[in-house]
């Protein structure tokens, strides 16, 4: 990225009233601060795994202005993105589940009105991980050379029928397959007093929506430490759920089940676009997504 050039772009939009600074640069992306008067707007400029996002964030804020941030600007073809500041994210207020409360039944409607452009998301780059894929893609993950002990590695391999049976009977019931954020959690939702808001669609897919919980649950676990039983898990998929309608616990829990291992899919395509001297710290994450889906081959009848 022309950094000159990016400024240039960005003064277009908004008037800075100090030095434009970066946040953070990374593989797939660069965030620069942009201070204006009254606060700061985010410049994002999206590498190729993620160059979609801009478009797809200024699609998703035209028709949900309530629950996504800002766009003040966005470039498709260079793949940036110009956002107004959403406040704080609520990781920094410990991830309270009751803010979960507040978020997931909203975030649902939006996965139900996106249901309508699919199409459209696909034509422009993002990611495919419709359910009927999945068994391929597994397929394809298992020919990879994964940072698994091979005991691991030889488990999803026998696996492997039993997960596209499950992809059969999830494919079964009638929900339909729409936008799913796999990124959802507490750095990427953002609190400016009551107004919450979802930030960085650059991991979505179009997928089963009740998979975006994967990633949300495995944070209330790991950062908030509810226990696995907690009853805040149930409160919260059934206010999720309100707005899909009745009697989809099993849905639920056969989606999760699924989207744990459609989760480890989609950090292939991170790593693929990642140069070698950025895949040795990847690797020292990626095996974690990778045994939460793994650990579902035990409890999994056969």
């Amino acid at each position: 990225m022309d950094l000159a050039d990016a400024e240039d772009w960005i003064r277009a939009y908004v008037e800075p009233v100090g030095p434009i600074q970066a946040e953070h640069e990374r593989p797939w992306a660069t965030v620069l601060r942009v201070p204006i008067a009254g606060g700061a707007a985010w410049f994002k400029a999206c590498g190729p795994v993620q160059r979609f996002e801009p478009r797809h964030t200024a699609q998703l804020f035209a028709r949900h202005p309530e629950l996504v941030a800002e766009v003040l600007a966005y470039d498709e073809q260079r793949a940036w993105l110009l956002l107004a500041d959403a406040g704080t994210p609520i990781g920094a207020f410990g991830n309270p589940p009751e803010t979960w409360l507040a978020v997931l039944p909203r975030y649902a409607e939006l996965q139900r009105a996106e249901a309508a452009h699919v199409d459209d998301h696909l034509a422009h780059g993002v990611p495919d991980l419709r359910v009927a894929a999945l068994p391929a893609r597994f397929d394809d993950l298992l020919q990879r050379e994964l940072p698994l002990e091979r005991e691991e590695i030889d488990r999803l391999h026998a696996f492997a029928p039993r997960f596209a049976e499950l992809c059969n009977e999830l494919e079964a019931y009638d929900v339909p397959e729409t936008v799913q954020h796999d990124d959802l959690h507490m750095s990427n939702v953002y609190a400016q007093g009551a107004q919450l808001r979802v930030l960085d669609w650059g991991d979505s897919s179009i997928s089963h929506p009740f998979a975006s919980l994967v990633v949300t649950f495995r944070f209330l676990e790991e950062v908030t430490k509810l226990p696995p039983d907690d009853p805040w898990f149930a409160r919260l998929r059934d206010a999720y759920l309100e707005p899909w309608g009745r009697g989809l616990a099993g849905v639920f829990a056969l989606a999760m089940r699924v989207g744990i291992f459609a989760h480890a899919i989609a950090w292939l395509r991170q790593r693929d676009h990642l140069p070698p001297k950025d895949r040795a710290e990847f690797d020292s994450v990626f095996p974690i997504v990778l045994r939460r889906a793994i650990a579902q081959t035990r409890s999994l009848p056969s």
